[in-house]
């Protein structure tokens, strides 16, 4: 079993947030593989939707307190953690005032999408990444799901490629018919400025910012392959992950969704 440790990136889990499609998709992929063998690490945004004291949440402080500077401007990394007592399984939620607190996932309580969205995209993948790093765990597949998620490939490929926890995983990119309406803020790229990462890697991505799906495009020039977790995702992301040859499953298809999503991850070595 060459997939062995999965790292899940993912927007959602139910019961922490509302159930949907992809808030149960993201509790029920974890608990499938983590029944069939495979050892698993889960994240999700602390949206501020969620109610801390009702689903037991408490800071990691080992975990917290590193600075993530985006675009000069210092955001504290704030770790906390929960268990899912019927399915046994752990949850890590990265949380940040400025991103997330008493803010809720895509939209504002009057419906308008966030303009900084991409920007909480960067952070967000960058907490998982660094966190990841401090627990000293080097997952095999690393699946990625929802556009809060979209960010996390390109880092993976590129300022963190010489990472030892991430230098051999595979990267799997999972929309659903919930991706983000409008294209990120100007200072888009700007924002995603890290470490050593060359300019010109930024400055030349084959990306059309003014394009909705400009995250998801992102993620998938970065990825080794690419699922459709549900009915309702754009026809343009299954089209171009096939322009660029990667691997794909349509989950609204499969039968068996652990069987699907584990035979789907061990196609990623052949």
């Amino acid at each position: 079993m060459r997939s062995e440790k999965i790292l899940f990136i993912t927007q959602e889990i139910t019961p922490y947030v509302q159930q949907s499609n992809m808030s149960k998709l993201g509790q029920e992929l974890p608990r499938l593989m983590q029944e069939s063998g495979h050892e698993v690490r889960t994240f999700m945004p602390r949206w501020g939707t969620i109610n801390e004291r009702r689903n037991q949440l408490h800071e990691v402080i080992r975990l917290s307190g590193m600075n993530i500077i985006i675009d000069d401007t210092d955001h504290t990394l704030i770790i906390k953690v929960a268990s899912i007592l019927s399915t046994r399984m752990q949850v890590y939620f990265i949380d940040n005032d400025d991103y997330f607190h008493k803010r809720k996932m895509r939209t504002d309580e009057d419906g308008n999408e966030y303009s900084d969205n991409a920007e909480r995209a960067i952070f967000y993948a960058r907490g998982v990444l660094e966190t990841v790093k401090k627990l000293r765990w080097k997952p095999d597949v690393i699946h990625c799901h929802g556009w809060i998620s979209s960010i996390a490939p390109f880092f993976i490929k590129t300022a963190y490629k010489e990472e030892p926890a991430f230098a051999d995983a595979k990267v799997v990119f999972s929309a659903c018919s919930d991706e983000l309406q409008t294209p990120p803020a100007e200072n888009f790229k700007e924002c995603l400025q890290f470490r050593e990462l060359p300019k010109a890697t930024i400055d030349h991505l084959d990306l059309d910012l003014s394009s909705p799906n400009a995250l998801s495009m992102l993620a998938l020039n970065y990825s080794d392959g690419f699922i459709q977790a549900e009915e309702g995702v754009s026809p343009e992301l299954m089209a171009y992950a096939q322009k660029l040859g990667l691997p794909t499953l349509n989950n609204a298809e499969a039968e068996d969704t652990g069987k699907a999503y584990a035979d789907f991850f061990e196609r990623l070595y052949e």
